[in-house]
């Protein structure tokens, strides 16, 4: 991650799959505690990225909670992918070996969006670098070279 200290990444990944070692579905504990370990780092100070394929179905609550309680600045980002890409992402990614395209499927949820006032679409054909300048200029954070 560009932004260096002071931001806290919360990745839904780490925290469901490692942590938890959890599956995704009804009855988790992972939405709530993904959004007790945001709001204990919002406490103490730090911004928070929230990050991962977080399914409204599941996370939507949660998530709105977290967004309605805070009362700083708040940001939500949606990035808009086919299936696809989203499939062509994955296999250049370390855990590709992971999971397949076929479970990747019955995952997929096309235009998944929270639906939260100002909740903002990243297309597809954003770069890495433009979307995070897109961010960094919104939020006002500035990317460092280094997470150091």
């Amino acid at each position: 991650m560009k932004a260096g200290r002071g931001v806290a990444l919360v990745e839904q990944d780490y925290l469901r799959r490692v942590l938890l070692r959890e599956r995704e579905g009804s009855g988790g504990i992972a939405p709530s505690l993904i959004e007790q370990t945001a709001r204990f780092c919002l406490d103490h100070g730090y911004h928070v990225v929230v990050e991962g394929i977080l399914g409204s179905q599941l996370y939507a609550p949660s998530l709105r909670g977290l967004l309605a309680a805070h009362c700083g600045p708040r940001f939500c980002f949606y990035l808009d992918v086919t299936f696809a890409e989203t499939v062509r992402r994955h296999a250049t990614r370390p855990q590709s070996a992971e999971f397949t395209p076929d479970d990747m499927r019955a995952w997929y949820q096309p235009r998944d969006l929270l639906g939260v006032d100002g909740e903002r679409i990243i297309p597809e054909h954003s770069t890495l670098d433009e979307t995070v300048d897109y961010i960094a200029t919104l939020t006002g954070l500035t990317p460092t070279a280094s997470s150091g």
